[in-house]
């Protein structure tokens, strides 16, 4: 048996949807109790410390926090290295940075290596679970996997499909990009903690062949995630208007071949308008908040308030293109980005500001099934239930400096994930 000591906090319920003290729970001198690999007890330290069986091990973790792991539901791992370069628009962006990166894992020794620190940055931040993009190489794929098989993380991944408006290393075709993916989704979909999420990179560099083979995917294997952009950019949407005549909205490309659904996470969703976020919350898909890459882009705000009143679950990226990447600054500067958009957007006003501080980061609540039913984590609960790796972190020092890059050298952790 084991035990944790410190200052204690875990949601009862969605905060962003119940704002009331009965939506959390806060212990100031708390401790949580593992046994076997399952949560026994989490209360306050006067009472359960006495029931502690004689040589129990006790880690004092007083004068830090003690949360659920932060659910990451929008990540890029090949971004890793270029997690702060200015671009002036996503589009300029991708050319001048995303993709160049990302040719770089043509070779598997690069994507193994560069999996493995990505992984361990989203632990030292106390990210514990997180939706991933890898690249057009079916390999990146099973780099990742790979990587968080090894820390024994909850992770859902996927091979990038991509075929149109991109460089031609970087393009793979409809047919290699469903038979790949169909391989992965076999090795890798439900082995452990994994899960696999069909990744069309956005529309625009997808065929029709190409999202007609995804939506084949989708039907054949309606478990598995699905996991895009939307509507991040004007100049992208306005590329998809020219290019899909025939369709309503870039929401309604995705939704004709099948790619809207139950366990469809769309990263962004900035320029939406009302049908499109009624039509996303009733067929079930979810939206990925990215304050900070909105913001060091100039994308555009999120509105918040209209996806509440949509019904729409959102749920919160760590923004890896800003200096506050995932892999960097984490959560934290995520939900403070977010609050900024909420101040910022006209007629939204603060409560907007602080409605985006409640969103769950993916904080996964009790840390058992979490309320995004998109994106459902398993182990996830401070009640009794199972301790996986990554049930909770203790936030050290929030203060300092974080890796932007690989070669920078590891410094002591700021945050300790409780295994």
């Amino acid at each position: 048996m084991n035990a944790f000591r410190g200052s204690i906090l875990h949601c009862l319920a969605d905060p962003g949807e119940a704002s009331s003290r009965r939506a959390w729970e806060y212990f100031e001198d708390g401790l949580l109790v593992v046994e076997d690999g399952m949560v026994a007890a989490v209360g306050e330290a006067a009472t359960l410390e006495a029931t502690l069986p004689e040589g129990a091990a006790v880690t004092d973790y007083r004068g830090k926090l003690i949360v659920p792991g932060f659910i990451d539901c929008h990540v890029h791992f090949p971004q890793l290295d270029i997690i702060g370069s200015f671009g002036a628009q996503l589009l300029d962006w991708l050319n001048q940075y995303a993709y160049p990166a990302e040719a770089k894992f043509a070779d598997l020794a690069y994507a193994r290596d560069v999996a493995s620190v990505f992984v361990d940055e989203l632990l030292r931040n106390g990210t514990t679970t997180a939706l991933v993009f890898g690249t057009v190489h079916a390999h990146s794929a099973d780099a990742i996997f790979e990587a968080a098989e090894t820390k024994g993380m909850r992770l859902v991944a996927g091979k990038v499909l991509m075929d149109s408006n991109c460089p031609e290393n970087l393009r793979d075709d409809s047919e290699s990009a469903y038979t790949d993916s169909k391989a992965l989704i076999e090795k890798w979909h439900g082995r452990g903690r994994l899960g696999y999420a069909i990744t069309p990179r956005f529309a625009l560099t997808s065929s029709v062949e190409q999202l007609a083979a995804a939506g084949r995917l989708a039907a054949e294997y309606p478990d598995v995630w699905v996991h895009t952009h939307l509507a991040e950019n004007m100049e992208e949407v306005a590329e998809i208007a020219l290019r899909f005549p025939e369709s309503r909205s870039y929401l309604d490309v995705y939704d004709s071949f099948g790619l809207l659904r139950e366990k469809s996470v769309f990263a962004h969703c900035l320029h939406m308008d009302h049908e499109d976020r009624s039509c996303m919350a009733k067929k079930g898909g979810a939206a990925a908040f990215c304050p900070t890459s909105n913001l060091f882009l100039g994308s555009g705000l999120f509105d918040l308030p209209a996806m509440r009143a949509a019904g729409e679950p959102v749920a919160v990226e760590n923004g890896q293109r800003s200096l506050q990447g995932a892999a960097s600054a984490g959560a934290c500067a995520a939900v403070d980005a977010g609050a900024v958009p909420g101040h910022s957007r006209r007629g939204s006003g603060a409560a907007a500001g602080r409605q985006a501080r409640k969103l769950r980061v993916g904080q996964g609540g009790r840390l058992r099934g979490t309320r995004f039913r998109r994106f459902e984590p398993d182990g996830t609960s401070l009640g009794r239930g199972r301790f996986d790796r990554g049930k909770a972190f203790c936030i050290d020092d929030l203060g300092g400096r974080s890796a932007r890059r690989r070669d920078v050298p590891a410094r002591q952790s700021r945050r300790n994930v409780l295994v």
